[in-house]
């Protein structure tokens, strides 16, 4: 083993659940590299057994960490912020080994645990409800807002730990507990983070079940996770298929989720734009994390006298792309997570061809020489209709399509015309056109931006798509009311009981 996986407490074989103490009685899982397939280490992950165990000692923590004082929570955040930057480095190592995303975008990762932490820790000094005036005399009406409960948070492998990371911040301020699941290709990352969380929780004499962790196969940890009655509100990060289950289960039983599902994000340029500016944009927002993010830019609806220039200088941008070991400084594009991401690629390019598009360039594994073992491939640039099938899927890879537009009204009605609403974004110096795109009138996105690209979010706003994206919103702005219950209190300080709406009950009333 790697002395810096030693210290972030990575053995070669690791116990998977951790609800106070550490255990793992379930099957073996082995988590390879996408760099060169190597084995990193295994992992004992839950049982039935363990998950019952887990989610009860969440609760019981739950119980007593609602009745601390805000402040102190957040203190709590605080000091785990600060356990993050003295492991910053080694955490972005990890995560580009597991994950095989640069180092860069791995320490940017890691970089938004810490930012979120230190929101969390301003809000938990402002957990605050209205004030509202009441038609009744001398009474009063207000809002609070109190601890929800435990939290389910489900999260993918391209975000092992920033996903989880924006909801339990904000949940542990607000007084709640987090139970984690975190993705099967993913799991070394998730234990090395809670156990950060556990050190510091025990050296503030906090009981550690308030980061719960439960390593394991959605059949027996994540279905169980969004059954169970004692989670009242599940957070999962996943595809839109993933998403119709999660929402038909839990609200089956009336409990809520927020719900971060996937994208179909657009960037639109009309003549106007500053090519050298979308370039950059939309070349990042293709590639960034080899195309697995759910903000990756997949249509570029480009007004037809510039889709010539645009086309030309976005194949070349592809043919200079440094592809390689995401650990190593140089290189801009790392692998697939997997060969199935690799064979999902080359399916949607056989689909797209059949349907009628055209490949510009790339869309080939890259295998041997420098690339032994990894799932390696080239960014795919290719000629498409909105509205072929497959350029209606997300397709989780650096698949990036081009679709011309005539007139403004025709690019937002193309922008519009996908099941799908995360982001979006226009490059434009026309101000009637960027206005028209963020009106009521514009992108149906949760998310819109104007000169600036799809991808890379920070964590003052609140992150979240509509339609089948989800419609769920994490981190900044109000997203913390998501994790607490509303509370509306009426105070009568008359000696009178006076009735809302002027109801009277008369004189014979006891």
């Amino acid at each position: 083993m790697r002395d810096w996986l030693q210290q972030l407490g990575i053995k070669s074989v690791n116990p998977g659940v951790f609800c106070g103490q550490w255990r793992g009685g379930g099957p073996v899982r082995e988590s390879f590299s996408p760099i060169d397939g190597s084995l990193i280490a295994r992992v004992h992950e839950a049982d039935a057994d363990d998950y019952q165990a887990a989610v009860n000692r969440a609760r019981e923590a739950y119980l007593e960490w609602r009745s601390v004082p805000a402040p102190q929570r957040g203190e709590l955040v605080r000091r785990f912020g600060n356990a993050l930057r003295a492991a910053r480095s080694d955490l972005a190592r990890l995560v580009t080994l597991e994950s095989g995303k640069i180092l860069t975008e791995a320490e940017g990762e890691v970089q938004e645990m810490i930012d979120i932490c230190d929101f969390a820790v301003g809000l938990s000094r402002q957990l605050y409800g209205l004030t509202i005036a009441s038609e009744r005399p001398k009474h009063r009406l207000q809002e609070q807002w109190h601890p929800l409960g435990v939290v389910g948070v489900i999260t993918a492998f391209n975000f092992p730990v920033a996903v989880w990371a924006w909801n339990s911040a904000l949940a542990v301020v607000c007084g709640d507990a987090v139970v984690w699941k975190p993705a099967s290709k993913t799991p070394l990352t998730a234990l090395a983070v809670t156990r950060l969380a556990e050190q510091v929780c025990r050296e503030m004499h906090v009981d550690p079940a308030i980061f719960t962790l439960i390593t394991g196969s959605g059949a027996t940890v994540g279905e169980r996770i969004i059954a169970d009655t004692r989670l009242p509100l599940i957070s999962a990060t996943g595809s839109c298929r993933m998403g119709h289950h999660i929402a038909e289960t839990v609200h089956r039983r009336l409990g809520r989720t927020i719900m971060e599902l996937g994208g179909n994000n657009a960037v639109l340029v009309t003549p106007g734009a500053n090519l050298d500016l979308a370039l950059r944009a939309i070349f990042f927002g293709a590639i960034g994390t080899a195309g697995q993010r759910c903000t990756s830019t997949r249509r570029v609806i480009v007004q037809e006298s510039i889709q010539g220039v645009l086309t030309e200088r976005l194949v070349h941008a592809c043919k200079t792309v440094r592809i390689g070991n995401p650990l190593e400084p140089d290189t801009v594009m790392g692998p697939l997570i997997d060969g199935q991401a690799v064979e999902a690629m080359r399916q949607a390019i056989d689909a797209l061809e059949g349907q009628g598009g055209k490949i510009l360039f790339g869309g080939e594994r890259l295998q041997g020489g420098k690339y032994p073992g990894g799932c390696y491939v080239t960014p795919c640039l290719a000629s498409a209709q909105n509205d072929f099938p497959i350029v209606q899927e997300e397709t989780f890879a650096p698949l990036l399509y081009l679709i011309p537009y005539r007139d403004f009204p025709e690019a937002l009605t193309l922008n519009n015309a996908v099941r799908q609403g995360l982001t979006s974004a226009i490059f434009t110096n026309d101000m009637r056109e960027a206005e028209e795109f963020l009106s009521g009138r514009g992108s149906d996105c949760g998310i819109a931006n104007v000169n600036c690209g799809t991808s890379g979010a920070e964590i003052g706003g609140a992150f979240g798509g509509e339609k089948e994206s989800g419609g769920g919103r994490e981190s900044g702005s109000d997203a913390w009311k998501n994790y607490m219950r509303r509370q509306t209190n009426t105070i009568n300080y008359s000696s009178d009981l006076p009735l809302a709406q002027g109801i009277h009950f008369g004189d014979h009333s006891p």
